[in-house]
């Protein structure tokens, strides 16, 4: 019973950190409708742009940390501006198109301002078991994987209540409602897509840091966001709290069902079983666990 225990919360508290990569999708779509292919580009930018500060000017983590933060609030609001705003009104496919080109762009300019090869990031949380739970429960769980989790868990809290209880936050649900309808009441759609992107750079930014130091920084980041669509295909495009949600179904799922399930298949099942999972998800409610539901009339 207590590898079960150290299975389950070690797969929920991975899935906190798919759920914060799924909630720069869910914050896009929600103001603009655009799903953002580029998001897992953005996560490697960011981690690669932090190593980079620090290898080739010097500095400690401490100070590229706020330098990145600054950079990757920049590129969000830059896309915005650049790519977003130039193709409103145009068709969902060239949003979603134009993003894929933007993923590929971002990755080539990341690799071209700080190069290629594979870095090493060093966060200052040790990644070895936590010794309470280990004398008192007998189960290991990564310290790294508690304190990670708890950033994760922190900064969703705090943009739960930025979109919730903030003046920007009534306009942005306002916006995800009806766009006609917020500028007929005269909310500032480009501002609020501006702060949208920018917030989303800052979430990539936590996610690229933390999954930078976990499995190193190197092109494979960007495979994170494949990692958030089953996440966003069982919470639901459009709500955080179904991100949430579904990182954690998600997360604990594939952990259990590697351990429990692998074996009786030759293992190697954790990559792909979130997609089966989603895949039977969708045959029973498309629109997710917490998506609103839209009734076709025939």
């Amino acid at each position: 019973m207590n590898f079960f225990f150290e299975v389950l919360i070690g797969g929920l508290l991975s899935g906190v950190m798919y759920a914060l990569v799924a909630i720069g999708f869910v914050l896009i779509y929600k103001a603009s409708g655009v799903f953002n292919f580029a998001q897992g580009a953005m996560v490697f930018f960011a981690a690669l742009t932090c190593v980079g500060i620090m290898d080739k000017f010097g500095l400690s983590l401490w100070l590229a940390i706020p330098l990145t933060m600054v950079a990757m609030i920049a590129l969000g609001m830059a896309i915005e501006r650049v790519v977003l705003r130039p193709l409103v009104n145009q068709p969902e496919i060239t949003l979603f198109m134009a993003t894929i080109g933007l993923a590929f762009f971002i990755e080539g300019l990341a690799q071209l301002m700080w190069g290629s090869q594979v870095h090493k990031l060093d966060l200052p949380i040790e990644d070895v078991p936590m010794q309470f739970l280990m004398d008192h429960f007998n189960i290991i769980i990564s310290q790294f994987d508690v304190v990670a989790a708890g950033i994760c868990a922190l900064l969703v809290t705090c943009l739960a209540l930025l979109f919730s209880k903030t003046k920007v936050g009534r306009a942005l649900r306002a916006v995800a409602d009806d766009h006609q309808a917020a500028l007929a009441v005269g909310i500032p759609l480009q501002r609020i897509w501006a702060v949208v992107w920018g917030v989303a750079g800052l979430v990539a930014m936590v996610a690229g840091l933390l999954w930078g130091a976990r499995n190193g920084v190197q092109f494979a980041l960007t495979f994170i966001a494949l990692k958030a669509l089953p996440v966003l295909i069982l919470g639901g495009f459009t709500s955080v709290p179904g991100a949430i949600v579904g990182g954690l179904i998600i997360g604990a799922s594939e952990k259990l069902a590697e351990v429990y399930i692998g074996p009786m298949v030759g293992g190697g099942i954790e990559g792909w079983f979130p997609y089966v999972l989603a895949l039977l998800f969708l045959l029973v409610r498309p629109e997710g666990l917490f998506g609103e539901k839209i009734i076709r009339r025939i």
